[in-house]
């Protein structure tokens, strides 16, 4: 029957019928699936959800929400999915939710990667940049997640520096200045 364990020989259960159970896998996937809590509103999609998370991601990983960084993942949001400032801010509320409740960046580079054409994907990279360069300070933890989020949605090392190039362009920064470092 489906949804209830095997039984076997002598054990009432059996260890393989309670591995294989419809119902025990299910829990098992909901404690590995990111999702709103009940009643949350699913007007967004999933890919911009997981884009907008990645962005606060990068902004808090220094452990200080400086307030360039989140200038400048609103700016972001909004010209990226041309979005009103209500509509920027519902967005924002949900992806920040998903972010806080997240252990890890896979569930959200996983949509990137399905859903996203390979421009988005780099895009996304450059706007990564702009926000972990947004406080005048570039960090190793920021660096570090710019290569993992690359990797995990297949943009290459070439496009992620030329993501960069074009980020540092844009905040008016200079390739060799310090604050934008070298070989990030």
């Amino acid at each position: 029957m489906a949804g209830r364990p095997r039984k076997t020989a002598g054990n009432s259960t059996g260890f393989a019928g309670l591995l294989y159970s419809d119902a025990m896998l299910t829990r098992i996937k909901a404690l590995f699936e990111t999702r709103p809590h009940a009643g949350a509103k699913k007007s967004r999609t999933e890919p911009e959800i997981a884009a907008v998370a990645l962005l606060l991601e990068a902004a808090r990983l220094d452990a200080e929400e400086h307030p360039a960084e989140l200038a400048v993942i609103e700016r972001l949001v909004r010209e990226r999915f041309g979005l009103e400032p209500k509509e920027a801010d519902e967005l924002l509320a949900l992806a920040s939710e998903r972010q806080r409740r997240a252990v890890e960046v896979h569930a959200f580079t996983h949509q990137i990667k399905t859903q996203f054409s390979h421009e988005e994907r780099v895009q996304l990279i450059e706007m990564l940049w702009e926000v972990v360069y947004a406080d005048g300070r570039l960090h190793d933890y920021e660096t570090n997640l710019l290569r993992r989020v690359a990797g995990l949605v297949h943009v290459s090392d070439r496009e992620r520096g030329e993501a960069r190039r074009r980020a540092l362009k844009k905040l008016g920064l200079e390739t060799g200045s310090p604050i934008a470092g070298e070989g990030a």
